[in-house]
């Protein structure tokens, strides 16, 4: 495939492909990146999973500091999972585990919506370097049971990527701990990554509480906001303009960076 090509099929389809031809490179969907190294899976980001850093300084792992260190040092070479534990900020075992969970959680949310929108660069690597690489079939397979286990829960997706608001029930005070902690940070403007990301918990975690929040009756995805207003500009002579959508830009600039 030449570098930044539009591909055919759907995700778990091309990332066989690729697993096939030992593929090294970044294969984009609608919603995440696969990393991939001589045909295994490196790294996976998505905007709907908190990263690698955000989970180790939130719990605690590594101090902020440590890790924008490491990532100053190390990310021109790909060599910062390497750097944290050269540096004895953190074990190899530790980072291979919360690196493996980040893994997965963002691998549901990239094949996920999978989309027409695949492409796939050859030779990009990650900052990050391998931690421990994950061969694809094990990674579609996690995917599934991810998916297959929410949907038992509750079988509405929406849940996992939209704002969440309480709805109106009762039982909330009989909540277990974990599930009454995941409860009280619903506001109306959080999604699901970012409540994991206040807790410092895996996504995938936090996906199971609220799936059962919502199957208790006690959470909802929030209404989509109304439409953005059009204003007229009067020394533009009279020409109509959007006030721009700062999530928008924001999945533009992603984007863009992306290419």
């Amino acid at each position: 495939m030449t570098t930044a090509a539009r591909t055919g099929g759907s995700a778990p389809e091309l990332l066989g492909t690729l697993a096939a031809d030992h593929a090294t490179g970044a294969l984009s969907t609608e919603s995440g990146i696969f990393y991939l190294s001589a045909g295994h899976v490196v790294h996976v980001e998505s905007a709907y999973s908190p990263d690698l850093g955000d989970l180790l300084t939130r719990s605690g792992a590594v101090a902020p500091a440590g890790w924008w260190d490491a990532v100053e040092r190390a990310g021109a070479v790909h060599r910062v999972g390497r750097q944290l534990v050269d540096s004895g900020r953190l074990t190899t075992g530790a980072l291979e585990l919360c690196h493996l969970g980040a893994l997965f959680d963002a691998a549901y949310f990239a094949l996920a919506h999978g989309g027409a929108a695949l492409r796939f660069r050859p030779g990009v690597a990650h900052w990050l370097g391998a931690v421990r690489p994950v061969p694809v079939a094990t990674v579609l397979r996690e995917s599934r049971r991810r998916r297959d286990l929410l949907h038992r829960i509750w079988p509405d997706p929406a849940v996992d990527t939209a704002p969440l608001i309480r709805a109106a029930g009762g039982g909330a005070d009989r909540l277990p701990p974990r599930r009454g902690r995941t409860l009280a940070l619903v506001d109306g403007g959080r999604t699901a990554a970012q409540i994991a990301s206040v807790l410092a918990h895996r996504t995938f975690h936090t996906l199971v509480e609220l799936r059962r929040l919502a199957a208790d009756g006690l959470v909802t995805p929030a209404p989509p906001p109304p439409a953005t207003p059009v204003h007229s500009v009067p020394d533009a002579g009279g020409a109509a303009w959007d006030e721009p959508d700062t999530a928008l830009l924001r999945r533009l600039l992603d984007a863009l960076e992306a290419l």
